[in-house]
């Protein structure tokens, strides 16, 4: 099987082996003694990932993170300044360019301070974030995952040659980590001229599983089953019990002779459209000729307003758009549902509209099923799934939760968080309180009030109640939180099926006329500058879960109402 293509968007070499890895144990001990003495900088975890794929060959032709002018290139037109098609940014973003100079050396290190590689500044350049994020993803929608990270990122990006001293290391799933030159010889195995792949960051359910294999049969092929093993929406289900489910319908449900399962470290950008044909050239660089895309592949959801971001076959036919530039054919995700009459699995295309289905959405796997301690039934998913996620999701009773008290300063945030907390621990529920003004005397101690520390505080407080949520607990939060893209940043952190933000809507007038501390005279005086409500705005929350009125209702009785809706919402054991 050979992946190299005629047309203009050739496969290089990069695919076939790691780009820029200095081999030379000598010159690699070299480097090690060298790097102590440069500046070094710590990059992101969406930046290690970039940084596998890119040194592994995944995003051939691509061998450095992206100049000032492939970057613009990129934004305007999809494609590299020599016109090859790759429509997703690929930057290096720094805060502070404080030690970095032009022709310089620096060390890339992982966020746990591994040494990774050697860059040769050849650029440093800034970038219109905004303005960019509105062209790469159609929206400047804070509710976006990318738009709502955006702006932690830093504005400064670097550019330039890269000597790759590792790879990141995984000790999970070994065996399956494949690279791309790893992963293509797998398939060249198989003896099958079209390979077809499957992009997931979901769990396979019985519906997936008879398409991938009509799929593959279709192309008669081979099936790449190649979920996304970095970073994917906020709040799906980890990797780890995704990948266990992989695993058991690969090794006991499908033909060993026709699928390879490989795992993909990617850090996605729910970019709809564009994030489609950006697979596809990946995929391409793996082995693949065709690539099944789903209705609204790879989108974020909906935005602010409740509509989606993308509509829900902009992806199939972007790739459609450049099959044959890209060299992988476009297999689009057919609707497939269950006759339970007959027993068997269908495209919905093909049936009497009179015909009796049964299916399940993921909202009812969620909220039907895992939460209340149900098995899923057989055929909607195997068994082996069913208790892969029944032991990785416990009833809602049982999992974690977050509330986000956000207001004025004086709205009541701290009075209805300390009834609602006694109440929870009535019904037999513990809850950990991070209250804005406690906080800053523990976690954010020596942080101002600035726009910038106030962010850095917000998202301190998210971090905590996101472990908290994490490890089953319920996290009740009380902060001013005034910016919407802040308050985003933390519902993502957490997870927004985890995620109740409770506005109290308080007016102005009222909160100043409770501050019993005089913080509001002394804003108005002059004396304190900056102050949410006087001399800073506050961003009222657009579509808040719970909206609490402390004006016609008490404290009491606001803090019963979200008990009520804790209850409705099964986090209480009936």
């Amino acid at each position: 099987m050979n992946n190299k293509q005629s047309n203009n968007i050739l496969i290089s070499p990069y695919g076939e082996t790691l780009i820029n890895l200095v081999s030379d144990k000598e010159q690699v001990s070299i480097l090690k003694k060298l790097a102590p003495e440069l500046n070094s900088i710590q990059i992101s975890e969406r930046s290690m990932c970039d940084f596998e794929m890119m040194s592994t060959g995944a995003f051939s032709p691509i061998d450095r993170f992206m100049s000032q002018d492939d970057y613009k290139s990129v934004v305007e037109t999809q494609r590299l300044s020599n016109g090859i098609l790759f429509p997703i940014p690929i930057t290096l973003p720094v805060n502070s360019i404080e030690g970095i100079k032009l022709d310089s050396e620096i060390a890339i290190r992982s966020p746990k301070n591994d040494l990774l590689a050697i860059m040769t500044v050849e650029e440093i350049y800034e970038c219109n974030q905004k303005s960019d994020a509105g062209k790469v993803f159609g929206t400047n929608d804070s509710k976006h995952p990318m738009v709502a990270e955006m702006h932690t990122w830093g504005k400064y990006n670097l550019s330039g040659q890269i000597r790759t001293i590792q790879i990141p290391s995984h000790n999970d799933f070994q065996p399956l980590r494949l690279t791309p030159q790893e992963t293509r010889r797998s398939l060249e195995k198989f003896g099958y001229n079209n390979v077809v792949a499957f992009q997931t960051r979901n769990p396979l359910h019985r519906v997936h599983e008879e398409l991938t294999k009509r799929a593959a049969d279709d192309v008669g092929g081979v099936l790449l089953i190649h979920p996304v093993v970095g970073m994917t929406k906020p709040g799906d289900v980890d990797h780890y019990t995704r990948v266990r489910t992989y695993k058991a319908l690969t090794d006991n449900y499908y033909d060993p002779d026709k699928v390879l399962l490989s795992l993909l470290p990617l850090a996605m950008r729910m970019g709809g459209p564009r994030e489609a044909v950006w697979h596809a050239i990946i995929r391409r660089n793996y082995g693949a000729n065709h690539l099944i895309v789903g209705r609204d592949h790879a989108g974020p959801g909906v935005d602010s307003k409740g509509s989606p971001f993308y509509g829900p076959y902009d992806a199939q036919e972007s790739v459609l758009e450049h099959e044959d530039e890209l060299g992988v054919k476009m297999v689009p995700f057919q609707m497939v549902v269950y006759l339970p009459d007959e027993d068997r699995y269908e495209e919905i295309s093909k049936i009497d509209k009179n015909m009796k289905t049964a299916s399940i959405s993921g909202t009812q796997v969620r909220e039907d099923y895992l939460a209340l301690g149900k098995s899923l039934p057989t055929w909607f998913t195997r068994p082996e799934v069913s208790q892969i996620l029944e032991e990785s999701f416990p009833p809602m009773h049982q999992q974690g939760l977050c509330l986000w008290f956000t207001g004025l300063s004086g709205a009541g945030k701290t009075a209805t968080a300390d009834i609602v907390t006694n109440m929870i621990l009535e019904k037999g529920r513990r809850s950990t309180v991070l209250d804005g003004d406690v906080v800053r005397t523990n976690l954010s101690k020596g942080l101002g009030f600035s726009a910038e520390d106030r962010d850095t505080n917000i998202r301190r407080i998210g971090f905590v109640a996101a472990e908290i949520v994490r490890h089953g607990g319920i996290a009740i939060c009380a902060a001013v939180s005034p910016y919407i893209a802040t308050r985003n940043e933390a519902r993502e952190m957490v997870g927004s099926d985890k995620f109740i933000e409770i506005h109290v809507a308080t007016p102005l007038e009222v909160a100043e006329s409770r501050d019993v501390k005089g913080m509001y005279a002394k804003a108005r005086r002059g004396e304190i500058k900056g102050f949410t409500g006087i001399d800073d705005p506050y961003e009222e929350p657009i579509n808040p879960e719970i909206t609490l009125d402390t004006v016609k209702f008490s404290a009491e009785e606001n803090a019963s109402r979200i008990i009520s809706e804790l209850k409705e919402r099964g986090f209480f054991k009936s």
